[in-house]
């Protein structure tokens, strides 16, 4: 099979899941008006399809090692396409909020196999260039979901901003049905029980962590988060008796996977938040459109998306933890700068820049961590080790919002901050001080996190010498 065309097909999935992480962002007000509704339900338009692919892209990953990555995969194709079209054609925000967890499913199935099929195909000196590749896809699919939320939005209606995936995705089926194919299959059975317990405690936590950033934490919210985690010791408890357990917990005594996977989901957390951070920033304190606060976000998605092959390239070299590991550090080094100087006057031109610093972090960071994280990973495990690669970046996604959200809302009341994230208010000269210093305490929140992300990267990503133990392992 043509791997060109394999990688084409993974960063077409990439890209859609990662456009509809973002794109309905700034639509959101657009969303409330049309559908009639309040900002507390069309926020769920967008946490919903974040809960989803936290909940589900382990069993996707362990779906596709048991029916075949390429058909789970283009399946997801399938699913997200459909759904895309049904949350276009809604007409009231329950309506559209089912459709997003539909498409969700797709997305799922879409990312939690991604890795896995480049793992599949690409040998592993070539596979960082592969991922940096599909990071690409992320970066531009970031981007273009941030951007067109707001140009389709504001020139042709909400509708389209799920309407576009649709011819995409009928390119994208139509070739991963011609060329996708199945390389590695696992002869096992699903852990239902697993799919149970983890489903309804990742459900809980997020729903709870979710709804303290929207109402504040309350007895409800806090017995939510309490109880999801007292169901993890049982998942784990199953997942270590079943014959064909979800995750095979035994992966994780791989210190150079684990560390990996951890430093994926703090990135997750510190490096999404700066996004939120400066959309509430750009709308709340210097007063610009969402579409206008939107394009001074790109030059750092431009960079990470002209950057990551090369990063990817060089990670292949052997050591690709270093490589994320300095790569966090840049992104450590634009939230300093953010906490030591960001003010209610700072120069536009300063943001610009300093999104430049976080674009080449994330050049660095995505294509090695990937690397170092498949490389670690058993063969047959690869679906599986993806999805969790996968849930934890969609959980890191969903804290991220909840640190954001919550960390502002402790200079301004929470309504405020809800109508900044959403563009639809601004702040007046007497609290814009008040509320940048809060945006200072998460910046700083966020760079800790970012840093400890760092050194998980560098003593994962050790590949160099693990592949000369396996060479010597094989000599006679």
């Amino acid at each position: 099979m043509n791997r060109t065309i394999t990688l084409a097909i993974v960063s077409i999935g990439t890209l859609m899941a990662a456009v509809d992480t973002t794109i309905v962002l700034l639509a959101l007000p657009s969303l409330t008006i049309s559908l009639h509704t309040d900002l507390y339900h069309t926020i769920w338009v967008l946490l919903s399809y974040l809960l989803v692919l936290s909940v589900l892209s382990t069993q996707a990953g362990r779906i596709g090692d048991i029916l075949g990555r390429s058909r789970v995969y283009n399946a997801g194709f399938v699913i997200f396409t459909l759904a895309s079209l049904m949350c276009g054609l809604s007409n009231e925000v329950y309506e559209l909020i089912l459709f997003r967890l539909i498409q969700a499913v797709g997305g799922a199935f879409l990312t939690a196999n991604s890795y896995a099929i480049i793992a599949d195909n690409f040998p592993p000196n070539e596979r960082g260039k592969a991922y940096g590749i599909t990071t690409v896809g992320w970066n531009v699919g970031a981007l273009l979901g941030i951007v067109l939320g707001g140009v389709l939005t504001t020139l042709v209606g909400w509708q389209y901003i799920f309407f576009i995936n649709v011819p995409i995705g009928i390119v994208a089926v139509v070739l991963g049905i011609r060329n996708l194919k199945d390389l590695n299959k696992v002869k096992t059975s699903l852990d239902i029980p697993g799919t149970v317990l983890l489903g309804i405690s990742l459900t809980l936590i997020s729903v709870g962590s979710i709804l303290i950033a929207s109402n504040g934490v309350n007895l409800y919210e806090t017995i939510s988060i309490f109880a999801g985690l007292l169901i993890l010791p049982f998942f784990v408890l199953n997942e270590m008796r079943v014959k064909s357990p979800i995750i095979n917990v035994n992966l994780f005594r791989e210190k150079l996977l684990s560390f990996s996977l951890m430093a994926s989901f703090l990135q997750g957390i510190g490096g999404l938040s700066i996004t939120f951070l400066l959309i509430m920033y750009l709308q709340g304190v210097r007063g610009l459109t969402p579409l206008d606060s939107s394009l001074f976000l790109t030059p750092g998605y431009l960079l990470a998306s002209i950057l990551s092959p090369f990063m990817g390239k060089i990670a292949d070299r052997g050591n690709p933890g270093k490589v994320a590991g300095v790569g966090l550090i840049f992104i450590f080094a634009s939230l300093m700068v953010y906490y030591f100087f960001l003010t209610p006057s700072s120069p536009l031109f300063f943001i610009l820049l300093t999104t430049a610093i976080t674009g080449i972090g994330s050049s660095m960071f995505w294509p090695s961590n990937a690397t170092a994280i498949m490389f670690s990973a058993p063969k047959q495990y690869y679906g599986s080790v993806s999805g969790v690669s996968r849930t934890l970046g969609s959980i890191g996604t969903t804290l991220s919002y909840v640190l954001s959200i919550t960390v502002a809302t402790l200079s301004i009341p929470r309504y405020v901050a809800f109508e900044i994230f959403l563009g639809t208010n601004v702040l007046n000269g007497k609290v814009d001080n008040v509320f940048v210093s809060g945006l200072h305490v998460a910046f700083l929140v966020s760079a800790i996190i970012i840093l400890a992300a760092s050194i998980f990267s560098v003593l994962g990503g050790r590949t160099k010498e693990k592949r000369r133990e396996e060479k010597v392992m094989v000599k006679p």
